[in-house]
């Protein structure tokens, strides 16, 4: 395993508002991606009482190379999880909240119903939030899709991850031409919902690919991107093949924003949640 460098060592305090955003979600009995997929960012983002929340369950149909989150049988939709959801968003006072979710292949709509009530219970809940929702692929479902779209969020992000040619070996369950499919249709069904993707880098990736892989989410009318770094969660992960130094996440940042995306973050540490709402000025 290649050694860590300076550059990816974070400090953190634990902080009060860490242990109440933590307290607040065990109380309504939710799950976030933060703890779930052990993002290096998690205790900032609970201390500036913040968080990232998934619904569905924490047990995912698919077991991608690079994710932390469990695979396993899933649990069976809970109907009283969109009314938890949009409990801790009013009690956090959350102007932005991004809601996302373990794949669900298992489900007819890949669990598209719940996104939509998800939404729909914040905007009644909490009518002045901005909502994100990060989702699956839905198996490239157009009527699922259809149903999260119908909700309205604000944005819709879809995460391609990594380059074309990588999926066999990191998305084997994915499809790259079915991901830029879902970013293509949300813009054709509602222009007004932002689109986002989200990919990282140190998978073995090429400049080329990567730059090839901006071109086909702006030919998707992709507006939002995050790049960041790959960190394997475990030895049995898929394993880091380069450390990416910042000054190249600067470089693809720029030539990202010269292609036309309206916002990029691109930095070793971003993450596709991380400070989402500065994309619409929040």
């Amino acid at each position: 395993m290649l050694k860590k460098p300076d550059w990816l060592r974070i400090s953190h305090r634990h902080s009060p508002h860490q242990t109440a955003v933590e307290a607040l979600l065990d109380s309504l009995q939710l799950n976030t991606v933060c703890r779930e997929a052990n993002c290096p960012n998690y205790g900032e983002c609970f201390s500036k009482q913040t968080a990232t929340i998934m619904i569905l369950g924490t047990n995912c149909t698919r077991d991608c190379r690079f994710c932390n989150v469990r695979h396993g049988a899933p649990t069976p939709v809970d109907p009283t999880e969109p009314q938890r959801v949009a409990e801790a968003v009013k009690t956090l006072g959350l102007r932005y909240v991004v809601i996302t979710s373990v794949t669900r292949d298992d489900l007819p709509d890949g669990g598209a119903a719940q996104f939509a009530q998800v939404i729909q219970e914040i905007r009644n809940t909490a009518p002045g939030t901005a909502i994100e929702v990060l989702i699956p692929d839905f198996m490239g479902n157009p009527n699922a899709l259809a149903q999260v779209i119908a909700a309205m969020p604000d944005v819709i992000s879809h995460n391609m991850e990594t380059v074309a040619a990588l999926y066999p070996q990191i998305r084997p369950g994915a499809d790259y031409a079915r991901s830029l499919t879902i970013l293509r249709q949300i813009k054709a069904q509602s222009p007004a919902i932002h689109s986002k993707s989200g990919i990282m880098l140190g998978f073995g990736e090429t400049e080329e690919q990567v730059l090839q892989l901006f071109d086909d989410l702006r030919a998707m009318g992709c507006e939002f991107l995050t790049i960041g770094q790959y960190l394997a969660p475990s030895k049995a992960h898929y394993p880091v093949q380069a450390y990416v130094p910042p000054g190249q996440f600067e470089a693809y940042g720029a030539a990202a924003r010269k292609k036309g995306f309206a916002f990029v973050a691109s930095a070793p540490l971003v993450r596709s949640s991380y400070h989402a709402g500065e994309a619409l000025g929040l």
